[in-house]
């Protein structure tokens, strides 16, 4: 389990999260948090190289929840 950073912004349908250090996971790759609950998986990456956002499509639930959450890939 790697830490890939915290969730900063959510929308109805997409996650953001700002990755820890310039480590940049595969497209697909499913993110837990703290607990081992699935998050979701990633479908994009963007911005600047050292410390990327990653755009998450949640696994359901209240996005607005997840913001402030760190998250892991599984």
């Amino acid at each position: 389990m790697k830490r890939i950073g915290e969730i900063v912004r959510a929308t109805s349908t997409v996650a953001v999260a700002r990755s820890t250090d310039d480590t940049v996971p595969d497209l697909g790759t499913a993110l837990i948090d703290e607990n081992l609950d699935d998050v979701g998986s990633i479908v994009d990456v963007f911005g600047p190289v050292e410390r990327p956002y990653l755009a998450v499509i949640p696994d359901g639930g209240n996005t607005a929840q997840l913001v402030g959450r760190t998250v892991y890939a599984r």
